[in-house]
């Protein structure tokens, strides 16, 4: 038989584990609402539940022929090699940033087939791709 002296120990120990999980669980879940998804645009055009009003990122390569710049902003496709978006972008462009070359846009969709970029993620060197571009683009060519 347990002591009195064990059960309160049991029970702040209870306590202790519950509050533990809690606050896990809140964490993971405001964690959860500020994450930013990576989608090719394969993914947008099949995918009918993506919010128009949540900032996501999308990624693939820069269609060649396809930059068309303009005072202040510039207006560029994103492929996959088998669907595109077309970006609308003004702000500071990436030295990098350059036809046929991987690319991330981060903004939000106007419909599936127009995106408008807040940032543009091109901080890398001319043969780096970044993996979830590299991955996308793999999938796409199977």
């Amino acid at each position: 038989m347990l002591t009195k002296k064990v059960k309160v120990r049991i029970s702040v120990l209870f306590f202790f584990i519950l509050l533990a999980v809690t606050i896990a669980l809140l964490v993971l879940k405001s964690l959860e609402d500020n994450v930013v998804y990576f989608f090719s645009p394969s993914e947008v055009n099949s995918n009918k539940n993506i919010s128009f009003n949540k900032t996501i990122r999308i990624g693939g390569l820069v269609k060649k022929d396809s930059i068309n710049k303009e005072k202040n902003s510039i207006n560029f496709i994103i492929t996959d090699l088998n669907n595109e978006i077309i970006v609308s972008y003004s702000g500071l462009i990436p030295n990098l940033f350059s036809e046929e070359k991987g690319v991330v846009a981060e903004g939000k969709l106007k419909d599936n087939k127009y995106f408008i970029a807040e940032k543009i993620l091109a901080k890398h060197d001319e043969n780096y791709m970044p993996p979830e571009v590299k991955m996308a683009l793999e999938k796409a060519k199977n």
